[in-house]
């Protein structure tokens, strides 16, 4: 399965929602970033996204976008394979 990274917040309901789905997907292993309790991972993922709100996707290293993408790419059956595919 391949590494998601997500930057989030511990409130954020968005960011609720997509670790919801990334596990009923079969994500077992994410990695949060909490930009709440590490202001300076806000600005690395804000130069890294060139946005600044939460959540922000990573699936090995495509930057998916939101929650709003995330879903929008469950939805085209497009998410499944790019986390069963090999990244390495």
């Amino acid at each position: 399965m391949a590494k998601v990274i997500m930057y989030a917040t511990a409130t954020c309901p968005y960011c609720i929602r997509a670790e919801a789905l990334l596990a009923q997907r079969g994500v077992t292993e994410l990695e949060k970033i909490r930009v709440d309790l590490e202001p300076e991972e806000r600005q690395a993922m804000m130069q890294r996204t060139g946005r600044h709100t939460v959540p922000q996707i990573f699936i090995g290293e495509r930057h998916i976008g939101g929650c709003d993408d995330l879903l929008a790419l469950d939805a085209s059956g497009g998410l499944v394979p790019l986390l069963n595919a090999d990244h390495s």
